[in-house]
């Protein structure tokens, strides 16, 4: 059965009469007044008013609200005696920022106050706003059309209203409004320069999230239960490049900095992908910095997954199979001792290699590959309707036309 909220005059009629609209499911008389000033459905001043009676007293309590936005509205409540309480103050100072998708609050690291006192201050104050929680309209079963925004501030109207009743436990009616909800989770970023403010976000109970060269992110997370974050990056990504010419030769490298186990180990050309680098873009970049070999990406042979690696963090590395498009080697002589074309035999027979168990494999792998009895990833790029963005997908032979097991 479908319930309507108004009657049959327009929402705009009813706005622009600045008459009291009553609640008809509330059991104490009373209603909500409609200022004029929300006449023109792109006003920024909304006055509402809620009074009701009871049997040993009148208490009256309006709820003020310059403005929904978060940062420049105040909402008072005030009672006969003249007292009033402030559920947000346009005098207070909040800090810069916006709300992420998730219900969360991130703050403007280019905005924040010019010095450690007012930000302290600023920052407690931004707390206690982000933690009061606010008043959210349920949806209608109905899809609801208006041309102006007037149906949505007459729901938050009602929430407002609801909000006061519970505040001072009178009824309410859930029919308009769901459980009030604060904000989540609160990201502050911190540039370098103002290093001086991390103690100081610490003090408040923010705590470290991950750091980058610029800056230190930190976070808050306000709901009482576990922290719902998601976590500071987990892993590392490598890649090492097989890269073997018509001679049967493959390009290996000796590190100039290496663990005194390897000293004289002859190796694949390694190295870490960078921020928003593809992995068969970043195997080509690496070989041709410490070679100065141009080449060509295949596909990936495999990859391994190992844990506790660098400041206890995992690490992915995935081995490459690509194709020379030069020969003349060029050594980077801040990372590479030397650099060569080996002979495939030779380079599989150097003891560490030929004790290494995953590394034997890795190389039968890449052998099995080069005599078409093995096919790797190949990379192609997919367009998601997820995101819209634009993706690198590694798969194995699918159909025919995929067929790319070429090899050197």
């Amino acid at each position: 059965m479908e319930s309507k909220l108004f009657d049959s005059r327009s929402i705009s009629e009813i706005v622009c009469s600045g008459r009291t609209y009553s609640n008809p499911f509330s059991r104490h008389p009373g209603g909500v007044k409609i200022s004029r000033q929300l006449c023109s459905c792109r006003g920024i001043f909304l006055k509402a008013s809620y009074s009701t009676a009871r049997t040993s007293n009148k208490v009256i309590y309006s709820v003020v609200q310059d403005n929904f936005s978060v940062g420049n509205g105040s909402s008072r409540i005030i009672g006969t005696n003249g007292a009033s309480s402030t559920l947000y103050s346009r005098e207070r100072s909040i800090l810069d920022s916006f709300e992420d998708e998730y219900g969360g609050v991130v703050v403007n690291p280019e905005r924040l106050p010019s010095n450690p006192n007012a930000f302290a201050s600023t920052l407690q104050s931004s707390l206690s706003h982000w933690k009061m929680k606010v008043p959210m309209p349920v949806e209608s079963s109905a899809k609801m059309e208006s041309s102006c925004d007037a149906l949505k501030m007459l729901f938050n109207i009602f929430s407002w209203q609801n909000h006061v009743l519970s505040i001072f436990g009178l009824p309410n009616s859930e029919t308009y409004v769901a459980q009030l909800q604060e904000k989540k989770g609160v990201w502050l970023k911190l540039p370098l320069e103002r290093s001086e403010l991390v103690p100081i976000a610490v003090k408040e109970g923010f705590e470290y999230h991950h750091a980058e060269r610029g800056y230190l992110m930190l976070t808050y997370w306000i709901p009482e239960g576990p922290c719902m974050l998601p976590a500071n990056a987990s892993h590392q990504v490598g890649i090492g490049g097989f890269v073997i010419n018509e001679k049967n030769e493959v390009l290996v490298v000796q590190e100039k900095h290496c663990a005194p186990a390897n000293a004289g180990l002859w190796k694949l050309p390694t190295g870490f992908i960078l921020e928003s680098e593809e992995i068969f873009t970043g195997a080509v970049r690496e070989i041709k910095e410490e070679t100065g070999i141009d080449t060509e990406f295949v596909e990936v042979i495999a990859f391994r997954h190992a844990h506790h690696v660098a400041f206890e963090k995992s690490d992915l590395f995935f081995i490459c199979m690509l194709r020379p498009l030069s020969t003349h080697i060029m050594v980077d002589d801040l990372e590479i001792q030397a650099a060569k074309w080996m002979p495939l035999i030779e380079f599989v027979e150097q003891p560490l290699i030929r004790g290494d168990i995953m590394f034997k494999k890795v190389i039968d792998i890449c052998i099995a590959q080069l005599g078409n009895r093995y096919c790797g990833l190949s990379a192609h790029q997919v367009i998601s309707k997820f995101d819209g963005k634009l993706s690198s997908l590694y798969y194995n032979v699918i159909e025919a036309q995929d067929f790319n097991c070429q090899g050197g």
